[in-house]
């Protein structure tokens, strides 16, 4: 299982940018820009159980590949979505319930790093986490 571990924020990539066309204001960008983000990621077949841990909150949300659930951003933005695996790769792809725009989510792990990469109307955006 790949993904199974604790990952620590190391790095963002166009993630104020992405954060700006989601409509988030400028005060809370700058918060979440460092937010010291951990997650811990726990796969059992195609069941996981995902922790984020920050500086402003703590989730716990438990999904099955491909079944549809509510998830709140860190702003207060609801979406609805799901994930899949695309080969070693999960997408998830959601929708937001305030205007129905959807925020497609993907993470890989290539070496030691979790790459957690968004795109929200055509602003790309990346958040690299280094496993420890």
């Amino acid at each position: 299982m790949t993904f199974n571990g604790n990952w620590k924020i190391d790095r963002n990539d166009n993630y104020e940018k992405f954060m700006e066309q989601m409509g988030i204001n400028m005060v809370k960008r700058k918060l979440a820009a460092h937010d010291n983000l951990k997650i811990t990621i726990q796969q059992t077949g195609d069941k996981f159980h995902v922790k984020e841990s920050s500086n402003f909150r703590t989730l716990e949300i438990d999904f099955t590949l491909g079944v549809t659930f509510e998830y709140s951003l860190a702003d207060g933005t609801e979406l609805s979505g799901s994930w899949n695996m695309e080969g070693d790769m999960l997408k998830g792809i959601f929708n937001r319930k305030d205007n129905g725009k959807q925020l497609t989510t993907t993470r890989i792990v290539q070496g030691d790093e979790l790459i957690q990469s968004y795109n929200y109307e055509g602003v790309d955006a990346k958040r690299i986490f280094k496993r420890g």
